[in-house]
């Protein structure tokens, strides 16, 4: 796995957490002046002289920009006069939910990277073999000063002179957002700029965190939370797995609860819980369902994995597994105790977006905040992680060993084979993991071709699992480390030792089988008389 930029703190970082800094320290205040937040990218790149870009005043437009994504707000562009805080009326309402889309590139910002094409570098010896010019099935290359030269209007990009190259001379060059995009959904513009085909995005972020020059960035309810908690709304956390170590420390749930108290959450639940109640219900499904009624079983918890599954492969889109995913079921569990509360999903990803705008979520899940997100609003409040105490007691269960696995590669498949073990003695069950969308691809072309009959896969569109979304604050690894000396520490095991069914089936509701009906491939409403499966 390579973790590329991850876990490297960039000036693209720093400029990235200042802008959510700022807004949330704006969204504390109360105080939401139009000349303030117009003021913001003054604040954020002070002085005359460029820092990073050929001037300051495309530094501060770019800003602008990222300001406005962080408050919900949609981009302006430059071609009209136009302030900052245009729309803050309406972006100041804590209901104001963001319209898509969710990943947008700033296109003035966007380097337009070359894709796919092929250069000669300073390596090249121009030796006698010439296996590059031998091998070219177009006749692109010749050699000019005894140095290898491409032909750009004859290369097909084929890669054949890179491979024979005994220097390693050639390189290829490819724009570092389409690489990371497992859907392939990036191209150019007229102008070489990076271009999102929204018929395909997932959002699931990779992008966002591969571009170089910090030209992508999502839209954000950092703002809006903030204005729930500021209008005295009971508001809810919901914490992903993938927390521990976040912020710093062992990931010690009583200190983050401290910490989101002071930030104004009135309670604070482990997503965990609601991955427990996740394992049971794929086990059971599992076990019903494969191979008597479906030859597989994908798993559901990640959005950007199963749109994927679903939109590429809609013939098998009943294969991919009904259950609600952890959030959704975490936010039912919170309401039967709290039906009046405001619910906030905290985690690494950018998909849990894509996925509470569906019509079936929104009504469970109020917003979805990024780890880094909350991190700026602890900035802004001046807490700090490990000085805080220890506070707050679960309405629920603790999280088993398991539950707390799902943030990694492999943990969800490990917690339904362990479960179906449990309830089910004797019943064989085979895996297939795969994490990045090119992979998941790939195990789901082998699945439909019959190669993985009676399998539970486990996709993961971020390589390394949820520790690797696009929302985190630490390297991978680090965190997978993390993850799994939380995991030790857990008085239960199996995701099933204390779930009961009764209150699973409850929690699932008639709302469950609509669900089914009404939901299309990637989670949409479905036109009219279409079923999922159809």
């Amino acid at each position: 796995m390579n973790e590329g930029m991850r876990g490297v703190y960039t000036n693209i970082t720093r400029i990235r957490r200042l802008v959510f800094f700022e807004v949330a320290k704006l969204g504390y205040s109360g105080d939401i002046d139009q000349e303030k937040i117009d003021l913001l990218p003054y604040r954020i790149v002070p002085g005359d002289i460029a820092t990073y870009r050929e001037s300051v005043f495309l530094e501060r437009a770019i800003v602008g920009e990222r300001i406005r994504l962080a408050m919900g707000l949609p981009m302006q562009g430059v071609d009209r006069p136009a302030h900052i805080s245009e729309g803050i009326e309406e972006a100041s309402k804590p209901e104001t939910y963001y319209q898509p889309p969710l990943i947008n590139i700033i296109k003035f910002a966007c380097n337009a990277c070359e894709d796919n094409t092929y250069s000669v570098t300073n390596a090249c010896q121009g030796c006698l073999a010439h296996p590059c010019r031998e091998i070219c099935p177009k006749g692109a290359i010749t050699f000019v000063d005894k140095k290898a030269h491409i032909d750009r209007s004859k290369c097909i990009s084929c890669g054949m002179c890179m491979k024979v190259c005994p220097y390693n001379a050639i390189h290829h060059h490819v724009r570092p957002c389409a690489n990371a995009c497992g859907m392939h959904a990036i191209g150019s513009d007229a102008f070489g700029r990076a271009k999102i085909d929204y018929d395909r995005c997932v959002s699931c972020g990779m992008c966002l965190v591969n571009c170089p020059f910090g030209a992508i960035a999502d839209k954000s309810q950092l703002f809006q939370v903030i204005q729930a908690i500021n209008g005295g709304e009971e508001v809810i956390a919901c914490i992903a797995p993938a927390f521990v170590g976040q912020y710093g420390g062992r990931g010690d749930v009583g200190k983050l609860k401290g910490a989101l108290k002071l930030l104004g959450f009135a309670g604070v639940e482990e997503v965990a819980v609601g991955a427990d109640l996740c394992t049971v219900q794929e086990a059971k499904d599992f076990v019903d369902e494969v191979p008597a009624k479906l030859p597989f079983m994908g798993t559901s918890c990640c959005p950007a994995w199963a749109s994927m599954a679903k939109m590429e492969f809609p013939e098998h889109a009943a294969s991919i597994s009904m259950a609600l995913t952890p959030m959704t079921l975490t936010a039912r569990l919170v309401r039967l105790i709290h039906p009046d509360a405001k619910i906030v999903f905290v985690g690494p990803c950018a998909a849990k977006k894509l996925e509470a705008m569906r019509t079936s979520v929104r009504s469970e899940v109020d917003f979805v905040l990024t780890f880094e997100e909350v991190g700026a609003m602890m900035d802004a409040k001046g807490i700090i992680y490990r000085a805080v105490d220890d506070t707050g007691q679960s309405d629920f269960e603790e999280a088993s060993s398991d539950g707390r696995g799902f943030a990694v590669s492999g943990g969800v498949a490990h917690a339904v084979v362990n479960e179906v073990k449990a309830k089910y003695p004797g019943r064989e069950v085979k895996v297939a993991c795969a994490e990045g969308l090119d992979e998941c691809r790939l195990m789901m072309r082998q699945a439909t071709h019959g190669k993985l009959d009676g399998y539970l896969l486990e996709g993961m569109a971020c390589p390394g699992g949820c520790v690797a979304g696009a929302g985190t604050l630490k390297p991978i690894k680090k965190t997978a480390g993390m993850v799994a000396m939380y995991q030790k520490r857990a008085r239960r095991v199996r995701a099933g030792e204390d779930v009961n069914a009764d209150e699973l089936d409850a929690l699932m509701g008639e709302r469950f089988d609509a669900e089914r009906v009404a939901q299309g491939p990637c989670g949409e409403p479905a036109e009219e008389g279409r079923s999922a499966g159809d």
